[in-house]
C-alpha cells in the first residue's frame, strides 16, 4: 500500500498555521484566553507528525528494509570530456562510447513525470547526472521545475565542472542547492593529459564561483588511482585550509571494461596513513546516516576531506540510493546488470499505479549488497598495499605538451618536497615555465606514468630474489651468455634512473633552451630511447629484446641545478629488461653531458640505479 503522500503531511502543516480543522488538534486564541508561545504551538505540531506521519512508501523500501529518498537522474549520456583509458570509467573515452538515438532517451516532461511520481513516495534528494548534465541545453529549466515539487528537499548536480561558473548563477536561482565537482588533480597539464581537453582553469573558476555563491561545503570528488594522482593526496587537503570545501576521495572502482585490478587502487586506510604523516591531528567527525562518506577534519581548517570507501569498506547496508538511466532505465544498484525501462512503460501509457508496482518490484529485487562482489574483493584484497613507482598511464592519443607550468614542476618535485605547494602555485600558472619530457616510442602499446616515492631501502620477493652465485659465467668461470630458451614468456617491466649535476650556468641555459647546440633535453630524451633499443648491441651478454614500450623522462630540479632522468621499459619474453632501462638513463645522461660540456666541465654524473622491476622467476624489486 502506497504511503500517504508527503504533500497530505505539507498541507497539515501549512492548514494548522491558518487556524483551519486539519485534524490537528490545537486552539486558536480567543479574547479571553492568552496566545500560547509560537515555539509551544510549533512543538506541539511537530509531535504530531511525528506520532501520526504515514509509514514509508512501501514501493522505495526493499526486502532489508532500506527506504530509498535518494534518486539520480542522468540527463545525457553525452560528455565535453575524453579521458584517458585507465579513467574512462568516469568519463568518455578518446573514441567515444555508442550513444543511445536521441528518440530513445527521456524528454524533458518525462524526466519530471518520473521525478514527481518519486517525490510523491517520499523521495526527497534528486541528484541530475550524466555524461555531463550542464552540456544539457535546459538543465535550468529542469531544476526550476523539480524545485517546484512539494517535498523534494535537495536538488543537486554532479558536473566536471567545464560549464559550471557560466551557469551556476542561474542553477542557483532555479533551485540548485547542491553540487559536487569531479576534480582528479591539480595540476593543469596532468589534468589535459587525462581528459585530452584544456579546462583546468575553467573548473577552478567554476569551485571558486560556487564559494561566492554561498555553497558550502562545496564538494570535489577526486577518485584515487595508483600511479595517476595517489602523489598529489596532500594537496588536496591543503585546499581545505582556507576554503569551504568537502573534498572527497573516492577508492577506484570497477566498471564494465575498465580493465580494473587491485594495484591500481589505493584504500581508505592507506590514504589516511598517508595523509596523518602530515597532519597527525587528523579527526574523524560523526557518520550521518545513509552517508556513503567517511568524513574527517583537520582542526583549524575551514573544510574537510571524506573518503567513499565503495571497496574497502562498501556501504550497502545503508544504500538510500536509486538511479535512472538517460534512455528511462531504473537501475536500483549502481553495479547492478538489471535494469527495468520505465520509459517503455511511460510511452505504452502506463497509469501512475502501474508504473509504481513496476517500481516496487524493482526495488524489492535488490540484492543485499553489489550481487556478491564485494564478499570476493575483500577475500582477494592485499594484506599491504602493492608498493610501485610506476602506473599505467595510456599511449594512445596526444602527447603530454613539453613546456610545463610551475604548478607542475612543484608538485613533481614532491620525491624531494614533500610539504604541499603553496595554493596559489597550484592554481596560478605564474613563474618561469619548468619543462617536462617524456617519450612513448610505441603509441601502440599502454605506457606508464612516474610517481616517485621517497627514498628507502630496497626490497625484493619471490623464492630466487637473491642469489650466491653469478649467472654469466660458465664452470670454468669464464664469460657466456645464459641460455634463457628454456625460461617461459612474462610480462616484464624496469624503471631506472640517473643524475646530471649541471651547475647553475649550464643549468640556467637548459632550463630556457638557450644552448649553442640546441634543445639538450630533447636530444637527451631520444638519446635515452635509442640506447635501449641497441642494449643487447652496447653489453655483450645481454639478449635482444623486443620492448614493446620506452619512456624517457628529464625533470628540472633546481634545487640542485640537476637533471633527473627515469627510464622505463618494458616487454614479454624469457628475460628482463633492467639492462634497457639503465643502459637508457645512462646514455640519455651522457647525452646531457655532451650537450652542455662547452659551457662546462664541472657536470657531474650519478646516482644510476634501477629503481623497480617486476617479472620473472626471482621476484619483483622495488627500491621504495
Amino acid at each position: 500500500m502506497a504511503a500517504q503522500p508527503l504533500s497530505r503531511i505539507c498541507w497539515l502543516l501549512r492548514s494548522s498555521a491558518r487556524g483551519c480543522s486539519s485534524g490537528v488538534p490545537g486552539t486558536q486564541p480567543s479574547p479571553r484566553e492568552p496566545s500560547r508561545p509560537a515555539t509551544e504551538e510549533l512543538s506541539r505540531r511537530r509531535q504530531f507528525l511525528r506520532e501520526h506521519a504515514a509509514p514509508f512508501s512501501a514501493f522505495l523500501t526493499d526486502s532489508f528494509g532500506r527506504q530509498h529518498s535518494y534518486l539520480r537522474i542522468s540527463l545525457t549520456e553525452k560528455c565535453n570530456l575524453r579521458s584517458v583509458p585507465f579513467a574512462g570509467q568516469y568519463c568518455m573515452p578518446e573514441e567515444g562510447v555508442p550513444l543511445t538515438p536521441k528518440a530513445d532517451l527521456l524528454t524533458t516532461e518525462e524526466i519530471l513525470t518520473l521525478a514527481r511520481l518519486f517525490v510523491k513516495q517520499g523521495v526527497d534528494k534528486i541528484r541530475l547526472t550524466g555524461g555531463e548534465p550542464l552540456i544539457r541545453r535546459d538543465v535550468v529549466d529542469i531544476v526550476a521545475q523539480l524545485h517546484q515539487l512539494e517535498g523534494l528537499k535537495t536538488i543537486a548536480v554532479t558536473t566536471n565542472g567545464i560549464n559550471l561558473a557560466r551557469l551556476l548563477p542561474s542553477l542557483q536561482k532555479a533551485g540548485l542547492n547542491a553540487l559536487n565537482i569531479s576534480l582528479d588533480t591539480l595540476v593543469p597539464a596532468k589534468f589535459e593529459f587525462i581528459v585530452r581537453r584544456k579546462g583546468f582553469h575553467r573548473v577552478m573558476e567554476g569551485i571558486h564561483k560556487a564559494i561566492e555563491l554561498g555553497y558550502n561545503p562545496v564538494k570535489v570528488n577526486c577518485v584515487v588511482m595508483r600511479g595517476l594522482n595517489e602523489d598529489e593526496l596532500l594537496n588536496f587537503v591543503a585546499l581545505t585550509e582556507g576554503l569551504p570545501l568537502d573534498v572527497r576521495f573516492i577508492e577506484y572502482m570497477p566498471f564494465d571494461g575498465n580493465k580494473w585490478n587491485f594495484k591500481k587502487m589505493v584504500s581508505y586506510k592507506e590514504m589516511v596513513d598517508t595523509i596523518r604523516q602530515r597532519w597527525p591531528e587528523l579527526e574523524k567527525l560523526p557518520e550521518e546516516k545513509s552517508s556513503t562518506a567517511k568524513a574527517f577534519r583537520i582542526p583549524g581548517f575551514q573544510g574537510q576531506i571524506s573518503f567513499i570507501t565503495s571497496m574497502s569498506e562498501h556501504f550497502c547496508g545503508s544504500c538510500n540510493r536509486l538511479r535512472i538511466t538517460a534512455d528511462g532505465n531504473l537501475k536500483v544498484c549502481l553495479f547492478g546488470n538489471s535494469e527495468v525501462s520505465l520509459r517503455d512503460h511511460l510511452r505504452a501509457g502506463a497509469s501512475e499505479e502501474e508504473l509504481l508496482t513496476i517500481i516496487g518490484a524493482a526495488v524489492g529485487r535488490k540484492k543485499r549488497q553489489h550481487a556478491g562482489l564485494f564478499l570476493m574483493l575483500q577475500d582477494s584484497l592485499p594484506a599491504s598495499p602493492v608498493v610501485t613507482s610506476w602506473g599505467p598511464v595510456p599511449a594512445r592519443g596526444r602527447r603530454p605538451r613539453l613546456l610545463l607550468s610551475r604548478p607542475m614542476a612543484t608538485l613533481w618535485k614532491e620525491h624531494w618536497a614533500p610539504q604541499a605547494p603553496p595554493l596559489s602555485w597550484l592554481w596560478l600558472g605564474a613563474g618561469s615555465p619548468l619543462r617536462l619530457y617524456s617519450s612513448r616510442a610505441d603509441l601502440d602499446t599502454t605506457s606508464t606514468c612516474l610517481s616517485p616515492g621517497p627514498r628507502a631501502p630496497a626490497t625484493a620477493s619471490g623464492p630466487w630474489a637473491t642469489s650466491d652465485q653469478l649467472t654469466h659465467v660458465d664452470s670454468e668461470g669464464r664469460a657466456a651468455m645464459v641460455d634463457v630458451g628454456r625460461k617461459p614468456d612474462t610480462d616484464r617491466e624496469a624503471v631506472a634512473s640517473a643524475v646530471v649535476l649541471l651547475g647553475p650556468v649550464a643549468f640556467e641555459l637548459v632550463q630556457h633552451n638557450q644552448l649553442k647546440k640546441g634543445d639538450a633535453l630533447g636530444v637527451a630524451q631520444l638519446a635515452g630511447v635509442q640506447a635501449a633499443k641497441l642494449t643487447s648491441q652496447l653489453i655483450p651478454l645481454c639478449h635482444h629484446v623486443a620492448l614493446s614500450h620506452i619512456q624517457v623522462q628529464l625533470r628540472l630540479d633546481p634545487s640542485r641545478h640537476a637533471v633527473v632522468i627515469w627510464a622505463s621499459c618494458r616487454a614479454r619474453g624469457p628475460t628482463g629488461v633492467e639492462m634497457e632501462a639503465l643502459t637508457s638513463a645512462a646514455v640519455a645522461a651522457l647525452t646531457l653531458y655532451d650537450m652542455c660540456k662547452a659551457v662546462s666541465r664541472d657536470i657531474e654524473i650519478g646516482e644510476i640505479k634501477l629503481v623497480s622491476k617486476t617479472g620473472g622467476q626471482r621476484g619483483d624489486f622495488h627500491r621504495v
